[in-house]
């Protein structure tokens, strides 16, 4: 366990992280790679303090300069992908706020399963972001709040089954105390109103999209 509340960074595979997005990534989080994100450091350049995987991706050279840091290895048949291991390892650590770099790219049932175990039940007190490529996804349980510029695109999605109560500041078409379902696309393409948004909710979990530039 960490000595006090932080951060935990998850570094994935895939598509190579914006530069922007790791400028406001605090200087003492806790970094871990899962498997081929330890390709992900080397290119963002950050300093990995945990590898944890099967290591069936990532390259030799990238394991070869990263002699000394701890690793958790795991076989290659096994029950949870690396990301999951990842981010229980960011749960045995206690870490308030994880944020997870990369896993945007390849293929799409990667892309979709990586979506779907940032909403894991062990992972519902914390505040959880995922940043891939663009793009800045939130997971919404109870409350958050965005930021954005005003008239970017944010999309709202219920995973796992109904989003209810939800309500919405800062978002050119509002939410007050309503239901947004699975098999609705109602909550696509919004826009910011204010740099700053928020969003509530009662019950379920939402992922809060910001797709960002193309």
């Amino acid at each position: 366990m960490l000595d006090d509340p932080t951060t935990a960074v998850v570094l994935a595979g895939g598509d190579a992280v914006h530069l922007d997005h790791i400028e406001d990534i605090p200087e003492d989080a806790y970094v871990i790679a899962a498997d081929s994100g330890l390709d992900q450091a080397r290119r963002l350049d950050l300093i990995v303090d945990l590898i944890v995987g099967d290591l069936d991706s990532v390259s030799a050279r990238a394991l070869a300069e990263a002699e000394g840091i701890p690793i958790e290895q795991y076989p290659t048949d096994k029950d949870f992908t690396d990301l999951e291991l990842a981010l229980d390892a960011a749960v045995r650590l206690d870490a308030d706020r994880i944020i997870v770099l990369g896993g945007h790219g390849g293929r799409l049932d990667h892309f979709m399963g990586n979506a779907a175990v940032l909403t894991a039940p062990a992972l519902r007190n914390r505040r959880v972001e995922w940043l891939a490529g663009y793009a800045h996804v939130y997971v919404v349980n109870r409350w958050t709040q965005l930021h954005g510029s005003v008239g970017a695109t944010v999309s709202l999605l219920a995973v796992g089954g109904p989003a209810t109560g939800v309500v919405t500041q800062g978002l050119r078409w509002p939410l007050e105390s309503e239901a947004l379902e699975t098999w609705q696309a109602r909550g696509l393409s919004n826009q910011f109103s204010s740099p700053v948004a928020t969003i509530n909710l009662t019950s379920g979990t939402l992922l809060a999209v910001i797709p960002g530039a193309i």
